[in-house]
């Protein structure tokens, strides 16, 4: 017989009662702890404590619970009251607004915005997937705030990327705003997210990204006719952005959030080129999801819809063929990269169209050095990365790192486990300037494949580093 579930008591106070809501939720659907937690990937035990109020939900566990409980926003909105209820009386009591409550460790893999919450709101400390080593020497990744993680890494880049990315986005040019319609000021902004993004990273540009999209609901209220479509396109854009930047950040809920709100959004504009990209893109996350039967259908999906010799044809076939590879099917993949190439070469792409600029042979071949070494082709991946790595410009840093490190990975299954030593190392300091969830992920991996090789100096360099670059404890 199980344990009879522990009395609730939601008149105790606010998290009490939003607890027991939570609780009554599940009920209703008839989900148990440990049912619910493997569909929304969190711990049982942390899911109880906050049913029965001795923990204080975080955003983005309320929002897993509402998608699956199926609870039409009932339980983000008792949560935004909670919410905006502490604050003021924080403000009231000349206190800090960052945190109600004792927020615990959140145990889940990653984490995401409230739907309707507006900037500000449970979006810039909280849900942080970052490494974390146990007490047995692994390492899991955790949830921790967007404050604590840059005062853990405290890099001079997390510094100047904090202090010069949000004036640059937020301030043009002196005696140029003037001339610049709300509009024109938003697609400033987002292109220097853009130019800034592989130098520094995501954590920063998130909670920009956020704001801005934040100001365009309102502005979407007052204008109409060219204007309103203009800002629905830009809006659009700016989820897409969203969802790399999480992405990037190792945040894959919030990333497919954004990236199906952007899809939504595309509808809306009528522009099947960014439709077409974005549901390219939407295979591209399921390829580092490492779900296959996803990533290979929206890439059909995106090659049926793009125009016949264009770019974005090659962009949804490259994503796709990662696909493959996930199944462990070795001859489909490499026909599915070959046909890129093919689709690349005799592509007549219209100058004007913004998307997937970037392809070029070298950026097929990195795929494919990825999907080598997810088929075991070790060597072979070593091999592309490193030639990706000295091929790659100079302004391209966060790039660098991620090719580094899955450089390093490949490395060390190919058993050369002095030189990945060498190389994650590389990667790591590049991975802590940048924040790149896509690069620690990848360390993480190497810090495990690496433990067989105790005597080799590089790999317990590389080690040490690794320990003193993430929490000790989960």
């Amino acid at each position: 017989m199980g344990q009879k579930p522990k009395a609730l008591t939601p008149e105790a106070g606010p998290q009490h009662e939003l607890g027991a809501e939570m609780r009554e939720w599940r009920n209703h659907r008839g989900r148990s702890l440990g049912k619910l937690s493997a569909r929304i990937n969190y711990s049982p035990s942390y899911m109880a404590r906050v049913e029965r109020g001795d923990q204080a939900a975080s955003a983005d566990l309320v929002t897993a619970y509402d998608h699956e409980l199926r609870a039409e926003g009932a339980l983000i909105r008792k949560y935004r009251r909670i919410q905006a209820a502490a604050s003021s009386s924080c403000e009231t009591r000349d206190q800090p607004r960052d945190h109600v409550s004792y927020q615990g460790p959140d145990v889940s893999n990653t984490s995401v915005l409230l739907e309707d919450s507006s900037a500000g709101e449970a979006t810039s400390s909280e849900g942080i997937s970052v490494p974390a080593r146990t007490d047995d020497g692994r390492i899991i990744f955790v949830s921790i705030s967007r404050r604590a993680l840059l005062g853990t890494l405290g890099t001079a880049a997390a510094a100047a990327a904090l202090s010069d990315a949000p004036a640059a986005a937020n301030s043009p040019t002196p005696g140029t705003l003037p001339a610049m319609n709300p509009i024109e000021h938003l697609q400033a902004t987002r292109r220097v997210l853009i130019d800034n993004d592989n130098m520094f990273g995501p954590y920063q540009s998130i909670p920009i990204v956020e704001r801005q999209m934040a100001a365009m609901r309102s502005l979407r209220r007052e204008l109409r006719g060219e204007d309103r479509r203009q800002l629905l396109q830009l809006h659009t854009q700016y989820a897409e952005l969203a969802g790399w930047f999480h992405q990037d950040a190792g945040n894959f809920r919030a990333a497919q959030h954004w990236t199906r709100e952007a899809l939504e959004l595309s509808h809306l504009t009528g522009d099947a080129e960014l439709t077409t990209f974005i549901l390219a893109r939407r295979s591209q996350l399921a390829g580092d999801m490492r779900d296959p039967i996803e990533a290979l259908d929206v890439a059909e999906a995106a090659e049926d819809r793009a125009e016949p010799g264009s770019r974005l044809a090659a962009v949804a076939a490259t994503y796709g063929a990662h696909g493959y590879a996930l199944q462990g099917d070795a001859d489909a993949c490499k026909r599915a990269y070959d046909h890129a190439h093919e689709l690349r070469e005799s592509m007549d792409p219209d100058p004007a169209s913004p998307w997937g600029v970037w392809l070029d042979a070298a950026y097929i071949e990195v795929h494919r050095a990825q999907s080598l070494n997810v088929l075991g082709d070790h060597q072979a991946a070593a091999e592309s990365f490193g030639r990706a790595i000295t091929n790659l410009p100079a302004g391209f840093h966060r790039d660098r790192g991620v090719y580094l490190a899955r450089q390093a990975v490949a490395l060390a299954g190919a058993g050369e486990a002095e030189e990945a030593g060498r190389t994650g190392m590389q990667a790591l300091r590049i991975g802590v300037e940048t924040g790149s969830g896509r690069i620690t992920r990848e360390l993480a991996r190497l810090d495990e494949d690496l433990g067989k090789w105790h005597s080799v100096i590089t790999v317990n360099e590389f080690k040490d580093a690794m320990r003193d670059a993430v929490l000790k404890q989960a």
